[in-house]
């Protein structure tokens, strides 16, 4: 295992690395991990997914089983800026769905990685994001889902970018990469891989299927048939079959892949498998070994395991992002965007971690095979930055939206005071620009109680399940979901407005158990004034001019 002191060397010497020039441009916007269900504490399989974006709005959307006209259509927006691109024929019946995991718990998340330009495809009529909930409403299993996602794209034509999609059921989960052939031809080239039911994987924005096992049977591996001989014809491989790699091929590594995207599973992987730490020459680009698509974990993971790793900003690393000068004088995580910036001719890039300020909406998906069948699944839903967030669950039975979620209350140009979005980002702003350090240590109290409490809840909601009808079970647990989604928004609500109070204008008050301590008078008793840390007075010492003679 590669020690601390040797990563900070390695990182230190990694920092001063010029940035010349890039095959592409990718959009580093979101993270997933997945684990199999050998890997998990009780058996179910995990998706994690982050919706990160300055144009996303968090909201969470159900959408109810239907069945449809002979002859009905569906049309297709893209999911990004909305442009109308075509429609499709619906299917007779389409299932339910709560966020990304329909009522078969089915689950599908995705991660960008744009790959070689030249293959999007601007004539395409499918784009990913309506890739992924045209097959959650149509597919019973995981492999399903795959073979609607690339049957899709092979007749109607893709719009979109390189983009890995993590697709799961309660017995298995998939990694399926897919970029398309460029405006000239219509279609996809595609792997999918089933990750061994005793391990965790991840991607974020960068492709990460390499080897093809073009002998492996197809409940371990599918592929497009022209996956490579496509690369072959169009110049970005010319090698045998058996030493082909598909990342490498649609979607070449460069020092922001691997800095930005890949250093994002490496801290991850570290938490399950302490011997991943060996991988950091390799994700800071200074070479070494690949860092593996999959790992076998130390320990087995549960579902508040993966929200813990959705809040990670590499904490304990060379990389923390809370550490250093640009966290400011009270560890802030914000960096000023965009990513990189230049001095002098030389181009650098701040770390990016999973969890971060602009991300509009998350979750961990638990598809649980011997759950009762209305609770089955479990879509841990939460808005904002998943560091100060808390995610509360729904049942794959849900089918009630709560006001707080609703995409009808507030938007990114108009806030509103009981959108939990809005509610959990003025929380979270309040620590990002004031006292970092001090106020997410408050947070984390309260995100702590409240992780527990719903911990507790699912228990009660399996309970409940196993004891009353399907239907009597469905309509109360989707009431008990809704009510403690409002219940959560407010009590943040009341919480930022107890930080305002306890941090205002740089002073500290004494607190316990949110009682403000006060004199026998009535007045504040005990105020600090921290300031901004032994730390921090050498760096600002010589830019003063209040030097006492």
């Amino acid at each position: 295992m590669i020690s601390l002191r040797d990563m900070k060397r390695l990182f230190a010497r990694f920092f001063v690395i010029v940035l010349l020039s890039f095959l592409f441009v990718p959009s580093w916007c979101c993270t997933n991990f997945l684990a199999g269900r050998n890997a998990t504490v009780d058996g179910s399989t995990l998706i994690s997914y982050a919706a990160d974006s300055y144009s996303l709005y968090g909201s969470l959307t159900i959408t109810p089983a239907r069945d449809h006209k002979k002859g009905s259509v569906r049309k297709i927006f893209d999911w990004d800026t909305g442009k109308y691109l075509g429609e499709v024929p619906e299917v007779a019946h389409t299932y339910r769905v709560v966020g990304n995991m329909n009522e078969h718990q089915v689950t599908i998340g995705e991660t960008t990685f744009t790959g070689r330009e030249e293959l999007q495809d601007t004539t395409g009529v499918i784009d990913y994001g309506s890739l992924i909930y045209i097959a959650l409403e149509r597919s019973r299993t995981a492999r399903e889902a795959i073979s609607v996602m690339t049957s899709l794209v092979q007749e109607y034509g893709y719009y979109s970018t390189g983009e890995s999609f993590s697709v799961g059921d309660p017995r298995e989960v998939w990694i399926l990469e897919l970029i398309g052939k460029g405006p000239d031809e219509k279609g996809a080239v595609w792997a999918a891989v089933r990750i061994p039911d005793d391990c965790v994987a991840g991607h974020a924005n960068q492709a990460r299927i390499r080897h093809i096992d073009f002998n492996a049977s197809k409940d371990r591996w599918m592929w497009s048939e022209d996956v490579v001989e496509f690369a072959r014809r169009k110049g970005y491989y010319s090698g045998d079959d058996a030493d082909f790699s598909f990342a490498d091929a649609y979607c070449p590594l460069d020092f922001s892949g691997l800095f930005v995207c890949e250093t994002r599973v490496w801290s991850i992987f570290r938490k399950v498998n302490a011997a991943v730490d060996r991988y950091l020459p390799y994700v800071l680009g200074n070479g070494g070994e690949t860092l593996p698509l999959w790992v076998k974990p130390d320990r087995k993971v549960s579902a508040q395991d993966f929200k813990e790793f959705m809040r990670d900003q590499f904490e304990g690393t060379p990389l923390d992002i809370t550490q250093g000068v640009g966290a400011g004088p009270h560890h802030s995580k914000v960096r000023e965007t965009p990513l990189s910036f230049t001095v002098n001719g030389q181009k650098y890039w701040y770390a990016r971690p999973v969890a971060t300020q602009q991300t509009g909406w998350c979750f961990v998906a638990q598809m649980r095979p011997g759950a009762p069948q209305q609770t089955g699944g479990v879509f841990w839903f939460g808005v904002d930055d998943a560091s100060a967030s808390v995610m509360v669950p729904f049942f794959s039975c849900s089918t009630i939206v709560p006001e707080c979620f609703s995409g009808k209350n507030g938007s990114l140009s108009e806030y509103s005071p009981t959108s939990a979005f809005w509610t959990f980002n003025r929380v979270a702003n309040m620590a990002y620009f004031m006292r970092y350090d001090s106020i997410m240590g408050d947070i984390r109290k309260h995100q702590k109680l409240w992780d527990e409490k719903f911990n507790r809840w699912v228990v009660d909601g399996d309970n409940t399940a196993e004891a009353v009808s399907a239907g009597r079970a469905q309509k109360y647990l989707s009431k008990e979901s809704a009510q403690m989604a409002e219940e959560l928004t407010r009590y943040w609500d009341r919480l930022g407005n107890f930080l305002l109070v306890k941090y205002v204008d740089g002073a500290v008050k004494k607190e316990t158990n949110g009682v403000f301590y006060t004199t026998p008078e009535g007045m504040v008793d005990s105020i600090r004034r921290p300031g901004f840390g032994e730390h921090w007075l050498p760096l600002i010492a010589p830019t003063e001019l209040g030097k006492e003679k």
